[in-house]
């Protein structure tokens, strides 16, 4: 809440699959000296889907207010909640294979779920912050956050390879999940330069700790006498799928999360073109947990050192090239094949690149090669039935892949290129590979290209348009059928976008946003056990907002 004045904006769209929005952003002083400001922000949205019976609605309120208990001191203090109502949501995806080895080809509309499935989430989230700076430079902060997540789903998992002819061959499993998540997070940070050796410098110290407590319950189901069977999959209607009735919640799983970090940084001014940076931070972290069907577990890292260290030459009044090294640790959630939680990733991470800016400025460029290296890197291994329920409920567990090296470059140019025209341009290539010579995360793309540009036609109209360009990826199922190559796939694809604006006066624009513009068909969610979604067709939306 930083505006000494009242002012703000309202915001309204609509878009395809019925899509509704509206957002609002009010900030105002409740003073007249404005030491006392505040600021409200609320949006709603509710829209159908290209996927078949999927609705979605959303409510979303924030508000902070921030008070100058002095010349240098700001207290500020805020709430925001997020209520999200998706209607009918898959639960996995699609399946990849027919049972003879032949893939599929789904509509996009195609789903898996019942209008009956839901899975209701509300997010809250309470902050609070102060800060102080003293005459001689220095800022010293302070802050918490608490938060609580809660999670009421009821949902429908279809699994199985059909018949391309009959369509039988699906499985179906009800399942309802009542989560809790309760974060708290505190903070403590001074900053600010010093004197040494007639040069000055820059140094930050700090204190984080968070506490995470996560419980799960869930609901048997029960469909009593009614037919739930899938049947022929390839006429799959959801709408006519029975409703279970629910039982009442019983302790499924949970877990604690406990990780504190003390840091610091220091920035050395060694001479006028050179600046070298230096830091630190010291890690414990533990995690505990049990499920219904997995044992008792417990993780406990002491005292983890991630050292960092960074050097920065300036190269004329347009260059810089810098040289940067960092430890990693970064604890993950995957599971081994008896249940228990991987150990953090470990590793080191390298960068060397160069970064200019031209034309006074207005045109930023960049360069970057970098190599990281990690081991204890989760990596899927195959499938186990952990509860006894069949194939059906089986989940993946994960192996750690040691000695992964990523290696790759990446560079960006952003800025204006004439007037009224401005542009981005980004790209990124790399290789990962464990240490026998293994693709690791091939889910994920290793080239990336990104290009946005627009003009602005004349004082009221700015039009644009760009491309997002994803090379391959691929990974193999360990559950495909016989017949099939095992390979799921999906080729190298670009989307095109395209925007319009309308300046009706300095308050009132109005914007057009198409989406997808060639209608590409490609994969949302890629190779989760072995199903896939599909990504949304083309779309077009339509704002109008108001400034006052």
């Amino acid at each position: 809440a930083t505006s000494r004045e009242l002012t703000g904006s309202v915001e309204a769209g609509i878009g395809r699959w019925k899509e509704r929005r509206v957002m609002g952003d009010v900030s105002t002083p409740l003073n007249a000296a404005g030491t006392l400001r505040v600021r409200v922000v609320g949006e709603y949205s509710k829209s159908d889907s290209w996927v078949d019976l999927l609705k979605n609605e959303s409510k979303t309120i924030y508000g902070v207010i921030d008070a100058d208990l002095g010349p240098r001191t700001l207290l500020s203090a805020g709430f925001s909640r997020q209520d999200l109502d998706p209607r009918a949501g898959m639960w996995g995806g699609l399946p990849f294979w027919y049972s003879d080895g032949s893939k599929t080809n789904w509509d996009r509309s195609k789903t898996t779920a019942a209008d009956w499935v839901s899975w209701a989430s509300r997010y809250d989230n309470g902050f609070a912050s102060i800060e102080h700076g003293f005459e001689n430079g220095w800022k010293l902060r302070a802050s918490v956050n608490s938060s609580e997540r809660i999670g009421d789903s009821y949902l429908l998992y279809l699994s199985g390879i059909p018949d391309r002819v009959t369509g039988q061959g699906m499985s179906d499993f009800a399942g309802s999940y009542l989560t809790t998540t309760k974060q708290d997070d505190i903070g403590l940070q001074a900053s600010g330069p010093f004197e040494l050796f007639g040069r000055r410098h820059e140094a930050s110290f700090g204190y984080t700790r968070m506490k995470q407590e996560f419980n799960s319950d869930n609901r048997a189901a029960s469909f009593g006498s009614a037919d739930h069977a899938v049947g022929d999959f390839n006429n799959w209607n959801g709408a006519a799928y029975p409703t279970p009735s629910w039982g009442a919640p019983t302790w499924y799983e949970s877990s604690e999360t406990k990780q504190t970090g003390l840091y610091g940084v220091a920035r050395f001014a060694l001479a006028d073109p050179l600046k070298l940076i230096v830091g630190a931070r010291v890690t414990d972290y533990e995690k505990s947990g049990r499920g219904l069907s997995t044992a008792a577990y417990a993780i406990k890292h002491d005292k983890e050192i991630t050292p960092y260290a960074g050097l920065v030459v300036d190269v004329g009044s347009n260059w810089s090239v810098y040289a940067s090294y960092t430890d990693i640790f970064q604890p993950q959630n995957r599971k081994d094949l008896a249940g228990n939680i991987l150990e953090p990733i470990v590793g080191k991470n390298y960068e060397a690149g160069v970064k200019g800016d031209f034309f006074g400025g207005r045109l930023n460029g960049s360069f970057a090669v970098f190599r990281i290296e990690q081991d204890k890197l989760a990596q899927e291994a195959g499938r186990i039935d952990r509860d006894g329920a069949g194939p059906l409920l089986e989940e993946s567990y994960y192996r750690t892949a040691e000695g992964a090296k990523s290696e790759g470059f990446e560079f960006e140019l952003s800025g204006e290129l004439a007037q009224g025209w401005n542009a981005t341009a980004g790209y990124s290539q790399f290789r990962a590979k464990d240490a026998n010579g293994l693709d690791v995360n091939s889910i994920y793309p290793r080239r990336l290209l990104r290009v946005f540009t627009t003009y602005q036609a004349f004082d009221a109209l700015t039009v644009g348009g760009g491309v997002n360009w994803e090379g391959r990826t691929y990974t193999i199922d360990p559950a495909a059928p016989s017949g099939s190559t095992g390979l799921i796939e999906q080729k190298s694809f670009a989307l095109v976008n395209l925007m319009a604006r309308y300046e009706f006066s300095p308050h009132l624009s109005a914007q057009l946003n198409v989406d997808n513009l060639f209608d590409k068909k490609h994969f949302g969610m890629f190779a989760a056990y072995g199903a896939l979604t599909y990504a949304a067709p083309r779309s077009a939306s339509l704002s109008l907002k108001y400034r006052f």
